[in-house]
């Protein structure tokens, strides 16, 4: 009776073990008894591959476009430099006093101009008259009570409109981004009106403008 209770335990032993052993005909059995099979394993590494292949796109993507954004970035600086290199000739010589004070102070020692003359970068600036026929650069508007600015060898933008002079006067820094560089001209701006001057001009002859001579010191 033992010799036989002795081969029934061998024989579940033997049993056992065989079912517990790799599989032989290839793959691995897995806790929940499949196999990965070496074509499931090479679509597997294939997926892994894609992704990789992804992320490789992605970075390399994101670092073209950081490379894009620091090249506009060096552009906006060479061109900054470039302006500074070559500034804009503006000129405004209207007193910062308060125009009642303004007048007082200049009605006994100064001249006006007769007429009023504006005119591109070659005319020379002086005291206006039918004989000199030099451009004002003491101009001031009545209507905005502002300083006219110019500026030699500069023309506005065409886009130019009333709102960007009104929100932007006098600060030029944001003026010049509307300045279009053109050799001979000159380029007049109070807060409400702006005139691009190529030639002699009598100011009497635009309507529009409401810009006088605030005195010249004699």
């Amino acid at each position: 009776m033992a010799d036989d209770l002795d081969e029934l335990l061998d024989e579940v032993e033997n049993k056992f073990c065989r079912q517990s052993k790799p599989d032989c005909s290839g793959g691995v059995r897995t806790p929940g008894g499949t196999k990965n099979r070496p074509r499931e394993n090479e679509e597997a590494a294939k997926g892994a591959s894609s992704g990789e292949r992804a992320r490789v796109s992605k970075v390399s993507t994101k670092h073209s476009n950081e490379e894009e954004d620091l090249d506009d970035i060096i552009k906006d600086i060479i061109n900054e430099k470039t302006f500074a290199k070559n500034p804009v000739k503006c000129i405004s010589k209207c007193s910062t006093l308060p125009a009642e004070t303004n007048i007082t102070s200049t009605h006994a020692q100064g001249k006006r101009c007769c007429p009023v003359y504006l005119g591109g970068s070659t005319a020379p600036y002086g005291i206006g008259t039918n004989i000199s026929q030099k451009t004002c650069d003491r101009l001031r508007c009545t209507a905005c009570d502002f300083c006219v600015l110019h500026c030699d060898d500069y023309q506005w933008d065409k886009s130019c409109d009333y709102l960007f002079f009104r929100n932007n006067m006098p600060e030029f820094s944001k003026l010049r981004t509307k300045m279009v560089k053109k050799k001979g001209a000159r380029a007049y701006a109070c807060q409400c009106s702006w005139r691009s001057i190529d030639e002699l001009t009598d100011l009497s002859v635009d309507r529009e403008l409401r810009w006088v001579c605030s005195k010249h010191a004699e």
